[in-house]
């Protein structure tokens, strides 16, 4: 999470040259990362440590370069009724790839001579999947909309205006702390559920109720908002959903005994549909809000503050961990309320988004941009027909 953090400026500057590149970039640390870990691992000394570890840093700095593309992706790709739908797809690919991982990963290792091999799956297949990105076409043959083409801001110009921009901020902390609170449940949850009588099984099955049914949604609905553009009624539903999922949630590992596994997995498949719905939505209402702003700068920033949250709140729940005197012990419900806490502060922020005199402040710049090039359009044709 933290190496997101630290790539970010370089992340912005290559995916602000077009998305092409940056995924270019990412195939390359990857191919090369995975390789140099595979040699670590397969040491005849019985594996190299530091080596491993070195591909393991580079295979962790290729990801921001293309966990932060959609955006830009979609921008030059699509028409604003596909944008919504082709940010989700592309930047729900992400868990998806980590769910897939952790379910066949395991049915490879056996025994710890089994590690190498898994590598070595794990490089073929990467590998397989980097190279048709240095083939991917920099941008369509002709311009799927008229904002498509449109000159963006140059990265300092963008930095001035966002640091100024309320509408912005107003999403991007709220945001930043919905996915940090997610990153630390996600990676937290057996060490929430399993104090209370929770197999290691139960758990993993709970985080995958939150991913699958998170990524179902997001696949339902985001096509749909990207069509009827109801970014800020999707918003304004779903983030007082996900604060309420959060502070229900305090209660519900405690209910192991009583009601077994239904009341955890009815709330964070609920978290799951509307945090994964809320992420594309977000960001591309940001690029809607600050356009010509290039979608690189807004995407990857707001995506950066969640992993910088994700990694903070991760490390603070630790620290809230209740002692071995505790009952249960070892249980984490200082670490939900932390974050139930968290999560119901930042409902407030969206909530007041096209308020106090502020409305035209959300209006779909990039969209407005679109339609008023294709009415002077319409309008000299006429004329010249005439």
């Amino acid at each position: 999470m933290f190496a997101f953090v630290f790539i970010t400026p370089v992340v912005i500057y290559v995916l602000h040259l077009g998305p092409k590149p940056s995924i270019i970039t990412s195939a390359a640390l990857l191919l090369v990362g995975n390789w140099i870990r595979y040699g670590g691992a397969s040491s005849s000394d019985g594996g190299k440590f530091g080596v491993v570890m070195f591909g393991q840093i580079l295979t962790g700095l290729a990801q921001p370069f293309v966990l932060a593309a959609p955006a830009r992706f979609s921008d030059i790709w699509f028409t604003d009724r596909g944008r919504v739908g082709a940010t989700a797809l592309t930047t729900l690919a992400n868990p998806f790839g980590a769910a897939l991982g952790q379910l066949i990963n395991p049915f490879w290792v056996s025994q710890p001579g089994d590690v190498s091999k898994m590598v070595l799956y794990v490089s073929i297949i990467s590998s397989i999947c980097c190279i048709p990105s240095f083939f991917i076409p920099a941008a369509p043959p002709t311009p799927v909309a008229p904002s498509s083409e449109t000159p963006k801001l140059s990265l300092r110009e963008s930095a001035r205006i966002l640091f100024g921009h309320l509408e912005f901020w107003i999403l991007f902390i709220p945001f930043s702390i919905f996915v940090g609170c997610f990153n630390s449940i996600s990676s937290l949850l057996a060490q929430i559920m399993q104090p209370y009588g929770y197999t290691y099984d139960e758990a993993g099955i709970a985080g995958a109720v939150l991913i699958v049914v998170g990524l179902v949604a997001s696949a339902i609905f985001s096509p749909l908002v990207g069509r009827t553009r109801a970014y800020l009624t999707t918003i304004r539903i779903a983030v007082p959903v996900i604060g309420l999922c959060y502070l229900i949630f305090i209660w519900m590992p405690p209910t192991h005994d009583a009601g077994g596994l239904a009341g955890p997995y009815v709330v964070l498949a609920i978290l799951g549909a509307a945090s994964f719905s809320l992420m594309p939505v977000t960001l591309e209402f940001m690029v809607e809000l600050t356009h010509p702003i290039s979608p690189a700068v807004t995407s990857t920033v707001a995506l950066s503050g969640g992993q910088l949250l994700g990694g903070v709140f991760i490390i603070i729940s630790g620290a809230l961990k209740a002692g071995e005197d505790a009952n249960p012990p070892l249980n984490m419900q200082n670490a939900l309320v932390f974050q139930a806490v968290i999560a119901m502060v930042a409902i407030a922020p969206p909530l007041c988004l096209g308020l106090f005199g502020r409305g035209e402040k959300v209006e779909l710049k990039r969209v407005r941009s679109d339609e008023r090039v294709t009415t002077t359009d319409t309008n000299t044709t006429t004329e010249a027909g005439v």
